[in-house]
């Protein structure tokens, strides 16, 4: 069979670590160890050396289950079902009615960058989302190009349509391009003072850059630390900085309890007049928002929250 080149490799002989299914699926050790004893899925096979030895077909059905989930599924309702019926799930999902969208020349535009994407095209890819940004404008580029293109990547992902590699093609290609674009923001010296970073347990950075940019074009003082940062080093990095505003992104896939944990511990840390902003799709932050932190459902929010950080200070004395 191996010398047929033509047939598949046998994936029944692949099997991946807890920490290799923790980096290709997003999913935390700790969530697939829960997720193992709670619903009965994973039941990963031990290696020859006691340690948990996941199969493809495991790892097929988390990154599934991953997207559901930062589609608002919850997990105790989807976990146990069998992959079949996730993948129905995720097709009915699909992508918002035409007649909703009100756009047809931008859902073409970005009917194009996934076509893009599926042709491996990087550099076709990076230049049409660079030409956009400059025609639209960094901010409208974000809200009408980037936050849509990020759903339609993560349906086409969960209906199977793109592989995990060309949705990682995509994510860093945004990436390069939002940077380029933060980059050319002119240097401010107003406030608020904005520190961006995630959890340890958090690696999406997507979010972050897009609210970065938001931010920026706002006249914010940005100084971002990228991903998975821990506690104690966001608290330092904030006290140097003399952040007004700590703000973190946390995605669905996040253990409830770290999130709700870690903010409350992060705000018994820092000042008090040190505003911690949490946005992302983790409901537990809509269900249960920590006492202290403001969240931000959606990133059209950020230019109304500013103006009421920055009126609060207008209306304090001089000291």
């Amino acid at each position: 069979m191996q010398e047929n080149a033509s047939e598949s490799p046998d994936k029944s002989a692949v099997s991946l670590s807890i920490a290799a299914v923790e980096r290709d699926t997003g999913l935390s050790k700790d969530t697939l160890r829960v997720w193992e004893r709670r619903y009965g899925f994973p039941q990963p096979r031990r290696d020859g050396l006691g340690e948990r030895a996941y199969s493809v077909d495991d790892v097929e059905k988390l990154r599934l289950l991953r997207r559901l989930i930062d589609a608002g599924h919850r997990p105790g309702r989807i976990v146990r079902q069998p992959i079949e019926a996730l993948q129905a799930l995720a097709a009915q999902a699909g992508a918002p009615p035409r007649e909703a969208s009100g756009n047809g020349e931008r859902e073409a535009e970005l009917g194009r960058f996934v076509e893009l994407v599926r042709a491996h095209d990087v550099d076709a890819l990076r230049g049409a989302l660079s030409q956009s940004a400059l025609r639209l404008g960094l901010g409208r580029f974000v809200m009408d190009c980037a936050a849509p293109l990020n759903r339609m990547i993560g349906e086409a992902w969960a209906r199977g349509e793109i592989e995990v590699y060309e949705e990682h093609l995509y994510t860093e290609s945004m990436q390069v391009v939002l940077r380029n674009a933060i980059a050319n923001i002119p240097p401010v010296r107003a406030t608020p003072r904005v520190l961006l970073t995630t959890f340890p347990s958090e690696a999406h950075g997507l979010g972050l850059l897009m609210a970065e940019a938001l931010l920026a074009l706002d006249g914010c003082r940005c100084s971002s630390l990228g991903v998975q940062t821990p506690l104690l080093d966001i608290v330092m990095a904030a006290r140097s900085q003399r952040a007004d505003i700590v703000a973190l992104s946390f995605s669905a896939v996040l253990n409830p309890n770290q999130v709700v944990d870690g903010l409350a511990e992060l705000r018994a840390t820092l000042p008090e007049h040190t505003e911690i902003w949490a946005g992302g799709h983790c409901p537990i932050l809509q269900r249960r928002p920590p006492a202290g932190v403001r969240v931000l459902v959606d990133l059209a929010e950020i230019p109304a929250e500013l103006a009421r950080w920055r009126g609060g200070r207008a209306e304090q004395p001089a000291s």
